[in-house]
């Protein structure tokens, strides 16, 4: 099958494939600019960008204890975030360009507008059915509006909301199943139930788009190479969205001691954790899982306000970490406190290669 490229609103995308929002650090300028350039849809991470650099977008008050970002206006930098768009586009140009937003994150509304204003072409928000998206993008009639939902249900709720406050629709809508990395739609037992896994409930989100007109469907989670992709767009989506894949590329933004993680990793240490964020997340069983069980994990004080979910920490010490400060360990390459996500088909990575390598591997099979 020769693939097709496909229009996300008014933006052309040349092939089908959206790089996945990794958050803190794995997809910023280096990674989404590339993949953009190479032809797919580049996805810039906004969780997190206080950290970027090494912090040298904050000023010392804007920092607590181990240079941490106090607050949420910090640990989602405005500043930061306009630098890594400006970095992304010196690197692609005029291409297409998201940006993905948790809808569970503090100060949403606020970190959409700093996404518009920084040149972002396109918006996508999951962890949460973001119902009030067309609200918080109401200036920026020109960027495109993509929601992650996991079931036809979910997008249909939306639908009729977003027609209803706004007038306006979904551009395209992501379907995401439960062997993503990261943060997932459903429950934990929900997770390994045979009907909610992707290439189930792909169909009826289809079905449920062309009801509503030519809403486009990415379909994400667990898609691995051409023969992945080549079914989903049999089921009836337009394009997939793939994460983990591109974690093991020379572009990704992740520190080498997380792609080494992943390298490293056997599928028996991947697995579904608790989280702050009140979802199920996907990792690699580390160090830090560990510590948690032994009760020798950081102290969890709440510094960055990063989710709402959370209740400032509330939750982070029901599950035995701040994922604000444990991401950004990652991030910083420190292997023994940091949290490493990734998707069920991690285990498969077993080398680092160029974004335009994985992106002709992935449009003509693995053998070019």
């Amino acid at each position: 099958m020769k693939l097709q490229g496909f229009k996300i609103g008014k933006y052309e995308i040349a092939k089908p494939i959206v790089q996945g929002g990794m958050g803190v650090g794995i997809s910023w300028d280096k990674l989404a600019g590339t993949v953009s350039k190479e032809g797919g849809l580049g996805v810039v991470s906004a969780v997190g960008t206080g950290v970027y650099k090494n912090r040298m977008y904050l000023d010392k008050d804007e920092m607590r204890g181990d240079k941490r970002p106090y607050e949420a206006a910090n640990f989602y930098s405005a500043k930061a975030l306009k630098e890594i768009m400006k970095n992304t586009r010196a690197i692609c140009g005029d291409a297409p360009v998201a940006v993905n937003i948790l809808y569970a994150q503090s100060e949403y509304d606020r970190v959409v507008a700093d996404a518009c204003e920084a040149g972002a072409d396109i918006i996508i928000t999951g962890a949460g059915l973001p119902l009030t998206m067309p609200e918080a993008a109401k200036d920026y009639p020109e960027v495109a509006l993509v929601p992650i939902v996991s079931t036809a249900k979910a997008l249909r709720i939306l639908c009729r909301r977003w027609k209803k406050t706004h007038n306006r629709l979904p551009d395209a809508v992501v379907v995401e199943g439960p062997l993503s990395g990261g943060h997932q739609g459903f429950k934990y037992d929900e997770c390994f139930v045979a009907e909610n896994q992707l290439e189930a409930i792909l169909p009826p989100v289809v079905e449920e788009a062309k009801a509503w007109g030519d809403i486009p469907v990415i379909a994400a989670g667990g898609v691995w190479d051409k023969n992945d992709i080549e079914k989903m767009l049999s089921l009836g989506a337009s394009a997939v969205q793939m994460g983990t894949r591109f974690i093991g590329t020379v572009e990704c933004d992740a520190s080498d001691v997380m792609k080494q993680m992943i390298i490293d990793a056997k599928e028996e240490d991947i697995k579904l954790f608790k989280s702050p964020v009140g979802y199920p997340a996907r990792g690699v069983k580390s160090e830090l899982h560990r510590r948690i069980e032994e009760g020798t994990a950081p102290k969890v004080a709440c510094i960055s306000n990063c989710v709402a979910p959370c209740q400032r920490g509330v939750e982070a010490k029901q599950v035995g970490y701040c994922i604000a400060d444990r991401l950004s360990d990652a991030y910083d390459g420190i292997k023994e406190s940091g949290l490493f996500f990734t998707g069920a088909n991690g285990y498969k990575l077993n080398e680092i290669i160029t974004v335009k390598e994985l992106m002709d591997k992935l449009m003509n099979g693995e053998e070019s």
